[in-house]
């Protein structure tokens, strides 16, 4: 009978996992991470950069894909904040990145699991424009993560990914490694100087954490302390662009997507009733 042995060994399947880079300080990115209300561990990633270590709940035993969670947290993330948000995320058959800014639609880039490139060459260059990657040197490094390489497999192609970005200024910590599991991830986590993100707040504390990821924003100006036109304007916008992105996390159990439009209307709801909830300090 055939046995299990074999002279070739067979390569490891990684468990779901993720990463959320963001482009600032601890202290800049927890109240935002905080209204996700997630289990997650945030860890310094360099001078410039932190990283969000999620506990994995969303989509643990084959629940909703990681990279749909992924990337509705990394778009929650990144609404209203002067900084952007890197989402990385593995399973079993894929790995991948997401980038989310401000207003701006997600880019991202896909590999299967053995390596082969399953994204668009201008994804890569929209990627590298909007961290101000170097053009030249920078953009023939991501280059060559689009090109087909059987040596390469997706574990390796975010190694790549990662070596661009510590050019950029990411340094993640040792054991924060693509392909790991979320229990890995959270486990090397808790060795480093880090703060837990996963307990439960109230509607005050809540609006506080609201008020303060705000004010941090690139939104500032046109916020409710503004007085003007643009901020009820703005208000109205994120409401109108929330409501249809939670009902449709919601129709898809997509927490992610749900985050993403809480979010928004959180913000827009924010804008709208600032007057009335600005005595609470």
């Amino acid at each position: 009978m055939p046995t299990e042995q074999s002279g070739t060994a067979r390569p490891i399947r990684p468990a779901p996992g993720a990463l959320l880079l963001c482009r600032a300080a601890p202290e800049s990115v927890a109240p935002a991470a905080r209204l996700l209300r997630e289990d997650m561990l945030l860890v310094p990633a360099g001078e410039e950069w932190s990283v969000l270590v999620p506990g994995g709940g969303p989509w643990a035993d084959g629940g909703e894909p990681v990279d749909r969670v992924l990337t509705g947290w990394a778009v929650a993330l990144a609404v209203g904040s002067p900084w952007p948000v890197l989402a990385l995320w593995w399973d079993p058959d894929r790995a991948g990145f997401t980038l989310a800014a401000g207003f701006r639609r997600p880019v991202g880039y896909v590999w299967l699991a053995n390596g082969t490139p399953a994204g668009e060459d201008e994804a890569m260059r929209t990627f590298a424009a909007r961290l101000g990657l170097d053009p030249v040197l920078d953009m023939q490094s991501l280059e060559g993560l689009t090109r087909a390489d059987a040596a390469a497999d997706a574990r390796t192609r975010m190694r790549g990914l990662l070596a661009v970005l510590t050019r950029a200024g990411v340094a993640l910590p040792d054991g924060l490694t693509p392909g790991e599991s979320a229990e890995r991830l959270q486990s090397a986590a808790r060795t480093r100087p880090h703060l837990g993100l996963g307990e439960r707040t109230g509607p005050r504390d809540a609006l506080r954490a609201q008020l303060d990821a705000v004010e941090g924003g690139r939104l500032g100006p046109w916020l409710p302390w503004a007085h003007g036109p643009r901020s009820r304007a703005l208000a109205l916008a994120q409401i109108a662009a929330g409501l249809p992105l939670a009902l449709w996390g919601l129709r898809r159990r997509s927490g992610g997507w749900l985050a993403a439009g809480t979010v928004l209307l959180a913000h827009g709801a924010l804008g709208l009733a600032y007057d009335a909830v600005r005595p609470l300090d």
